[in-house]
């Protein structure tokens, strides 16, 4: 049973170790995204379609 308490003691150490080195590299910049921006110029001028406009949808069936 004590094997037990060893290994998750060790377990939610790693984590937390892993986790502190997430935050680090988030804090740092090593997820900023600096491809996105220069493709975007790209793509800035497609078309957009719009909706056709309707004034009035009563169909009149008699």
């Amino acid at each position: 049973m004590s094997v037990i308490y060893i290994l998750l003691s060790i377990s939610i150490l790693v984590a937390i170790i892993f986790f502190i080195a997430f935050i680090v590299a988030v804090r740092s910049g090593q997820f900023d995204d600096s491809y996105t921006p220069s493709v975007r110029m790209l793509f800035e001028d497609e078309l957009v379609k719009e909706k056709p406009k309707t004034t009035n949808k009563t169909n009149k069936t008699n």
